[in-house]
């Protein structure tokens, strides 16, 4: 656990005279414990004019920072500022996570009511005038859907059509309410409280109920080997990383079925309990799952895999077709083809 760090005196000060915007850059940085001021810009020309020569020279490469940069737009409560998260790939992984985890204290010191926007990067072109624009013109465009999530989504499209049998009892898209057992109660509890990091989950057929199988620790590395070959399950997975500067612990559910190894009967009964145990530990539990992940091999649950599930990147929308131009050259004249009757001929 990080010590919760505050402002030195002389910060809070300054930040008092900067929202008066007279300040165009201000540079936070941590040291002995404490938010500091690293460094300061005041206005020169218009706020893209200055952006690039005043950001990027205070950027080191192996030490994290924090930049708040004065826009010339305003709002209720004054100049509006843009926040930057400086994390560079060569510093250390502990320094990363302090200044992770700080990054809520300054903005609080600073006051949110007057910071815009938010930007975090790695590396310079991250955090230049065109990244931060690149960034602006991302958050403007709806997400596009991943291929799982497209997947999914024609699932779903097809379950509403469509009505399976299975002993008599018909399934649409609401699913069928396997309860769950007790120790399985509880444990989504403990995972709600992060006292657990993983629970696997099954059902018994015969009782139609959901079961536990274990709630054994679980790190990212061995999430693969948890995932069995023969059979179908359910997975909630505690996914601690850090996203853009923030550390997170986000619930990850993951429905594993290897495929063909299963029976008809248990591949329907598992697609169709998904749903209503979802709704429950949601619903009931109040517990916030991050990502909804179908899988049939355990190999696919890489750190890469995962993190890009979480966080899918955003891409530009695609030029539309062009309809491509004919062949160069003339192509001759256009023939005028007249019906009849058209010169004053009735044959």
């Amino acid at each position: 656990m990080f010590l919760v760090l505050t402002a030195t005196l002389e910060l809070k000060d300054f930040f008092a005279k900067a929202r008066n915007g007279s300040v165009r850059l201000i540079k936070v940085v941590i040291e002995d414990e404490q938010l500091v001021l690293g460094a300061y810009k005041e206005l020169s020309r218009s706020w893209d004019q200055d952006y690039d020569f005043f950001i990027l020279p205070l950027l080191d490469e192996h030490q994290p920072c924090y930049l708040l940069y004065r826009l010339d737009t305003q709002n209720a409560q004054g100049f509006e500022w843009l926040f930057i998260s400086w994390s560079p790939d060569h510093s250390p992984v502990r320094l990363k996570m302090l200044y992770a985890a700080t990054r809520a204290t300054v903005k609080k010191e600073f006051g949110g009511g007057h910071i815009k926007d938010e930007l975090f990067g790695t590396l310079k072109e991250d955090i230049s005038l065109g990244g931060y624009q690149k960034h602006v013109s991302s958050c403007s465009a709806p997400a596009p859907l991943t291929a799982a999530e497209k997947e999914l989504q024609q699932i779903r499209i097809n379950e509403v059509k469509t009505e399976i049998s299975v002993e008599s009892k018909h399934q649409t898209l609401q699913g069928l309410a396997f309860p769950l057992r007790p120790e399985a109660e509880q444990a989504v509890l403990l995972l709600k409280q992060k006292q657990i990091n993983y629970i696997q989950l099954k059902l018994d057929l015969e009782k139609e109920t959901i079961d536990l199988v274990h709630t054994h620790p679980t790190e990212l590395s061995e999430l693969p080997r948890r995932i069995p070959q023969d059979s179908a399950r359910y997975h909630f997975f505690l996914y601690k990383h850090s996203h853009e500067g923030d550390y997170l612990e986000s619930v990850v559910f993951i429905y594993s079925m290897p495929g063909y190894k299963c029976s008809i009967k248990e591949r329907m009964l598992y697609s169709s309990c998904k749903n209503r145990l979802l709704d429950t530990v949601e619903q009931d539990f109040q517990l916030e799952i991050a990502k909804k992940i179908e899988i049939d091999n355990g190999a696919e649950l890489t750190s890469e895999f995962l993190y890009d599930e979480v966080h899918p990147k955003q891409h530009a929308f695609k030029q539309a077709f062009a309809k491509p131009k004919g062949p160069a050259g003339k192509r001759g004249q256009k023939r005028l083809i007249k019906g009849p009757g058209e010169n004053g001929d009735d044959s």
